[in-house]
């Protein structure tokens, strides 16, 4: 899976971080903090899709002292965007080898870049050792069968976050917005690289197949809140919505240009997401 570029994730970042559950990520952060409690050694986190690093920006400060992530992405640019960002985002650079370790608010992190393709290799991935399985923005973007592989092989702790939910409201409100929604959710179900994608099914369908496997699951929402104090986000936002649609062919252009025009200036945006915590029982 690939096309994401490094510029359209850094956009999206701020918005990413803020929506969030805090409450989810607390959980986390006390289990990890028990592991390394209990221990006595760093932290383990394998990130899948990691696209430019954001996951672990928006969460290893909350993690304990000594931490290690493995980022595995199958887009080579974007885990040297993601080298790049981190180097960027460090308080302090240890070493710089093939790995990576930085220092950043008091924390050691060891980071490691698996460029790994994992529609195929996803139990090899989930092999490796972990306290956490962990993921943004990801899942909604692959098909069921997939998510059944994953949920099958899957041995440890998830928390993921940003899975899409399939509802937006944008103010004002337009004449198009039903059907650019409607034909925005048929895109979302094509094949991303891994099969036709599960879309706004893909959370359902993981609580679904945890919990026959025994998880504890647990859903809290976190939606994009923006306002045009991000105006180039809703810009961007609402141009890619617009490029999706057109590539379905299902929509007049005409339509299209409308939504787009009043969109690109809209005054407020709600996307809506779930983040998932599922814990082996």
């Amino acid at each position: 899976m690939t096309g994401f570029s490094a510029q359209w994730l850094a956009l999206r970042e701020p918005a990413d971080h803020r929506a969030r559950d805090r409450a989810l990520q607390n959980k986390v952060c006390e289990q990890l903090a028990n592991v390394a409690r209990t221990e006595q050694r760093a932290v383990r986190l394998i990130d899948l899709g990691c696209g430019s690093g954001s996951n672990l920006r928006a969460l290893a400060t909350a993690l304990p002292a000594q931490q290690h992530w493995t980022l595995v992405d199958y887009d080579p640019l974007l885990l040297a965007a993601a080298r790049t960002a981190l180097i960027a985002w460090a308080d302090q650079v240890i070493s710089d080898k093939t790995a990576l370790t930085i220092c950043k608010s008091g924390k050691t992190i060891d980071i490691e870049f698996a460029q790994v393709d994992l529609a195929r290799d996803i139990e090899r991935v989930l092999a490796w050792p972990a306290d956490v399985i962990t993921a943004a923005a990801f899942f909604d973007l692959v098909a069921e069968t997939w998510l059944v592989r994953f949920c099958q092989a899957l041995r440890t702790t998830l928390y993921t976050v940003l899975t899409y939910d399939g509802s937006e409201q944008w103010l004002p409100s337009h004449p198009a917005d039903a059907a650019m929604l409607k034909t925005f959710h048929a895109h979302q179900k094509t094949d991303k690289g891994f099969g036709v994608a599960a879309g706004p099914d893909a959370t359902s369908i993981m609580q679904r197949e945890l919990t026959a496997r025994g998880f504890q699951v647990t859903l809290a929402s976190s939606p994009w809140q923006s306002d045009q104090t991000e105006a180039e986000f809703i810009h961007a936002l609402a141009t890619g919505s617009a490029a999706a649609v057109r590539e379905t062919g299902l929509l007049k252009e005409q339509d299209v240009e409308q939504w787009l025009a009043a969109r690109i200036s809209a005054q407020h945006c709600t996307v809506g997401h779930w983040d998932i915590l599922a814990t082996p029982r």
